[in-house]
C-alpha cells in the first residue's frame, strides 16, 4: 500500500516538530533543576532591592536556548535567566563552577540586570560565609 507523498510529507514534519518541541521543553526542565539555577532563584527571591526593583509576584520565564551566554560544560556553567515583575524586567545571570563531574555547583556571581541596564549584586562568593 503506497502512501500519497503529501500525507507523508505532512506527517514527517508534524512527528519532527513533535520531537523538536518536546526536546526544547526536556532541555528546559533540565537546566531549571539544576542546582545553580535553584540556588540562583533562592538568592533572587531573598534580596530586598532586586524584589524591589522587578516588584512582586515575579515570573521566571523560559530560558534562551540559542543565547550564547547560556551554557554548561563539566566544570562551569552559565545562565541568564529572563525573569520579570509588575515593575521591570530584566535578566539574572548566573555564573557557577566545580572542581570536576560529580561535584557540588558553586556560585560564583549572580546578579540582576534590568532592561534600562541597571545591574544589581545579588550573590558573591563572600556573601555566604557571612550569610552562615
Amino acid at each position: 500500500m503506497s502512501v500519497p507523498l503529501g500525507k507523508l510529507v505532512f506527517f514527517s514534519s508534524v512527528a519532527t516538530s513533535g520531537t523538536c518541541t518536546l526536546l526544547y521543553f526536556l532541555i528546559q526542565k533540565m537546566f531549571s533543576r539544576a542546582s545553580y539555577y535553584q540556588l540562583a532563584l533562592e538568592h533572587l527571591h531573598s534580596h530586598a532591592e532586586a524584589l524591589e526593583a522587578l516588584g512582586t509576584p515575579l515570573s521566571v520565564h523560559y530560558l534562551q536556548l540559542t543565547d550564547k551566554y547560556n551554557f554548561e560544560d563539566i566544570a562551569d556553567a552559565q545562565l541568564k535567566i529572563p525573569v520579570s515583575g509588575p515593575k521591570s524586567e530584566g535578566h539574572l545571570y548566573v555564573s557557577s563552577s566545580r572542581e570536576g563531574p560529580f561535584r557540588r555547583w558553586n556560585l560564583q556571581e549572580v546578579f540582576l540586570e534590568l532592561r534600562d541596564g541597571h545591574r544589581i549584586p545579588v550573590f558573591k562568593p563572600s556573601e555566604e560565609g557571612a550569610a552562615r
